[in-house]
């Protein structure tokens, strides 16, 4: 009859085996040298920039466009930006619209993730409502500039209901997206713990969503901006402030492609900054803590 004692040598290899394990679950922190991050992530942008902008001189320089009415030069435009921070201008023009956008994107915030879940446990209502969401998420933000100047008048509040209509879909079908990905497993798990319905949401729906929902976060803010900048282009009135979109159409009807590509810079700008500042850090936040992302 075979022993069922464990031997020394077999308690070994199980404890190597179990630290094996641990070590495979186990995220590696240990962090890059400067000089790497700096290579990977601060360099490729950087040597972009100055590509585009060495081609964009290199087609004044050698006129290949000549006329400083259709593209201006480098340095054109930069001295329209210096001119506007001398006169303690532009960081108004940035704060009107971001102001407004940050708004408009925590009410739309407030409207879609109760909005979302709802549709995710209630069968019915997502047969209803949901494919209307995706064709207002499909629709271009610019369509409801018109309506809403008429509904509400020329005022914020215009503004906050073209951002809400832009930025709402796309926020709902995201964490729709999350709800449906979450393996039915989690659910009876947290059911048999004790955790149904909104105690269920707030710990097992929610947090195993995370990744579909922040994906809409995302595409939820760059419609909100593209809608701000399209209701402010159209909608230009003076009690409105100067935005960036206002800042735009000026220099349209100006025809003054400096201060349109000033405009330009700035809105590309900003989009890029409130990325990198709060998404992409929350995005790899949560992928690292699902073991996806390796922190460095």
């Amino acid at each position: 009859m075979a022993s069922t004692d464990t031997t020394p040598k077999d308690a070994g290899d199980l404890a190597g085996l179990e630290a094996g394990l641990d070590a495979l679950e186990t995220v590696q922190t240990v962090r890059k040298p400067l000089r790497q991050t700096l290579t990977q992530k601060v360099l490729p942008p950087v040597v972009a920039v100055a590509l585009v902008l060495a081609v964009w001189q290199a087609l004044i320089t050698f006129e290949v466009v000549d006329d400083p009415t259709k593209l201006p030069a480098p340095a054109d435009v930069w001295a329209v930006l210096e001119k506007a921070w001398l006169q303690g201008e532009l960081l108004g023009y940035i704060w009107t619209s971001v102001s407004r956008g940050l708004l408009g994107f925590c009410l739309a915030l407030l409207i879609a993730t109760p909005l979302g879940l709802l549709l995710a446990r209630v069968k019915l209502i997502r047969a209803a409502i949901g494919p209307i969401l995706s064709g207002l998420q499909s629709l271009p933000s610019v369509a409801w500039v018109p309506p809403a100047v008429i509904w509400l008048g020329l005022n914020n509040q215009m503004m906050y209901a073209v951002i809400l209509l832009g930025a709402v879909p796309s926020i709902a079908n995201g964490l729709l997206s999350g709800v449906d990905q979450v393996p039915p497993l989690f659910q009876r798990a947290g059911r048999t713990l004790g955790a149904t319905g909104l105690k269920g949401t707030w710990h097992i729906t929610l947090p195993a969503a995370l990744p579909g929902y922040v994906a809409g976060l995302k595409q939820g803010w760059a419609f909100s901006w593209r809608s701000l900048m399209a209701a402010e282009i159209i909608a230009s009135f003076p009690d409105l402030g100067v935005g960036l979109g206002q800042l735009l159409e000026n220099g349209r009807n100006a025809s003054d492609m400096a201060m349109v590509f000033e405009a330009i810079l700035l809105i590309l700008t900003v989009g890029i900054a409130i990325d990198l500042l709060i998404f992409s850090p929350l995005e790899r936040r949560v992928l690292r803590t699902r073991g996806l992302l390796v922190k460095g």
